[in-house]
């Protein structure tokens, strides 16, 4: 094996040899940046509607509530549809646009659905900066809500495929991490343009363009996956890129792999349809499981509004805000953990650990709060709140290298070709479904359960670790197209319903071959 490279075994002994070159290496950090807008719009929104200006021009009554003493429950200032929606918009677009970008992802390839992407974020950025009124805002919310949709459908993808397998879940999660970096920007931006009235807002919302040029101008010069090149019939360009991206000329065996798993996927003719079938019904389950469970660790409940929530515990503007960085690099530093130990701990470990260390946070949280946090309370004491800003920040690293990253990385490392773009789409949307969910009704279930809201995601998190620990297989270190081998047809649970699809197959080639000995007689 050549220096500087590894190899990727096969079930039947061969060998892809695959170096890590630097093609891979710039690629995946150029596509990743998607993450980066991600990560910044779900940072930034939190930040804004904590500053006093911008609460003034979209919602007054907000900022009545929030500065008049007295009038409202500590834990019911920020309750306002409109002001969830300005977040929630957001992710409700990229629902929609899911589906459109599962056909340009298919059709048009994982590159130019990323720069499709990239230009609806700089729409969105023009709307949101230079916004005068709810309605511009929330037309540019829309916008960037669209470029999730395309970004979150095609970067993943393409990560997947273009990286090695054996580091394929390192570089994966570059668009968790990139997603945690933007959040982490957001969150110091927003600290520094409080301080600017009364416009400082409007300049948090317009460096989104900052991300939004990186990932256009990334778009423009990667290149197409391997996969999505021969799945298009672009076999020979194919070939090229799968040398240049392993930096060796011998791929024919990965080759020829890519290829049988894309004539099967040719096949297909709906693979919407083709994914309610019973051989595809394990990962399907897992992908929309996981999504579900994804946004029910109450996770973006903190990030989306972790000024505002730290807010209404007692704390100033600043100190608030303040406390939104601390977590948001805690959120950071936690992902490259992940990045470490994904491909040497496996993903099962991860999830499992991080289950116990949620809840434990998350139960702390609600007993501080229930006991310290009353309706028209000063907030909490410093004690008490350095207390609740420590738990909080154990609760997002445990989130940060497991269900965060992982919540991604495997539902688009295991679909098969034929239905992997369906899949992936299924999963964006049921994620962004969900997420919608969460931005839209967060504030006011803050308000009718109080501190009971974290009691409320810590049960979801024992039930989570409990599927995690009876359904869900390893998939570390094992090549895209041979899950179905090595993985479902091994597992206690799933197995049945792969060698049940086979079974029936097998039943309707005998049944034909019978048919046609009838009509031959």
């Amino acid at each position: 094996m050549p220096a500087g490279g590894f190899a990727v075994s096969a079930p039947t002994g061969t060998e892809f040899e695959a170096k890590i070159t630097p093609i891979v290496i710039i690629s995946c950090i150029m596509a990743a940046t998607g993450g980066l807008m991600f990560g910044y719009d779900v940072g930034v929104s939190g930040g804004v509607t904590s500053m006093n200006d911008f609460l003034i021009k979209f919602f007054p009554k907000v900022y009545r509530r929030k500065n008049e003493p007295g009038i409202e429950s500590n834990y019911c200032k920020y309750d306002n549809q409109g002001l969830q929606l300005f977040t929630s918009s957001l992710y409700l677009a990229g629902l929609t646009a899911t589906f459109f970008a599962s056909y340009t992802t298919r059709r048009l390839g994982r590159r130019l659905t990323m720069l499709i992407a990239g230009f609806f974020f700089i729409g969105g950025v023009i709307f949101n900066g230079a916004a005068q009124d709810l309605g511009m805002l929330i037309v540019g919310r829309i916008l960037l809500g669209c470029g999730v949709g395309f970004a979150n459908q095609a970067v993943p993808l393409f990560l997947s495929e273009i990286a090695p397998t054996r580091i394929r879940g390192g570089l994966n999660i570059l668009f968790q991490l990139n997603i945690t970096i933007g959040i982490l920007f957001a969150n110091l931006i927003n600290y520094g343009t409080s301080k600017i009235q009364p416009w400082g807002w409007r300049l948090s919302l317009a460096l989104a363009g900052i991300p939004a040029f990186l990932l256009t101008i990334g778009a423009l010069f990667v290149v197409d996956t391997p996969n999505s090149l021969i799945e298009r019939g672009r076999l020979e360009q194919g070939r090229a890129v799968l040398r240049r991206i392993r930096g060796t000329n011998n791929v024919d065996a990965e080759f020829e792999e890519i290829v049988q798993a894309s004539h099967a996927a040719r096949q297909v003719k709906h693979p919407f349809r083709n994914l309610l079938k019973r051989r595809n019904r394990p990962q399907l389950v897992i992908a929309i499981v996981m999504q579900i469970f994804q946004q029910f660790t109450g996770i973006n409940a903190i990030m989306f509004y972790s000024p505002v929530l730290f807010n209404t515990l007692g704390f100033k503007n600043d100190a608030s805000l303040y406390s939104a960085v601390i977590t948001g690099a805690v959120n950071v530093v936690s992902t490259l953990v992940s990045i470490y130990s994904v491909d040497r701990v496996g993903r099962r470990a991860l999830l499992l650990e991080a289950g116990v260390q949620m809840f434990f946070s998350q139960v702390v949280i609600s007993v501080v709060l229930g006991f310290k946090v009353k309706d028209h309370s000063e907030g909490l004491a410093k004690g008490w709140a350095v207390l609740v800003v420590l738990m909080v920040c154990i609760f997002v690293s445990a989130f940060a290298w497991s269900w965060g990253p992982l919540g991604w990385l495997i539902p688009s490392e295991t679909f098969p070709l034929e239905t992997r773009s369906a899949g992936q789409s299924v999963t964006v949307c049921t994620n962004l479904l969900f997420t919608f969910v969460i931005a839209q009704a967060f504030l006011s279930m803050l308000c009718h359960m109080k501190y009971g809201i974290f009691a409320f995601f810590s049960g979801w998190v024992v039930i989570m670790s409990i599927f995690v620990l009876f359904f869900l297989p390893e998939t570390k270190n094992v090549p895209i197209e041979e899950m179905t081998e090595r993985v479902w047809k091994q597992h206690w649970f799933w197995k049945r319903f792969v060698e049940d699809a086979e079974l029936e197959k097998l039943e309707g080639v005998v049944d034909n071959g019978k048919a046609k000995e009838v009509e031959s007689a």
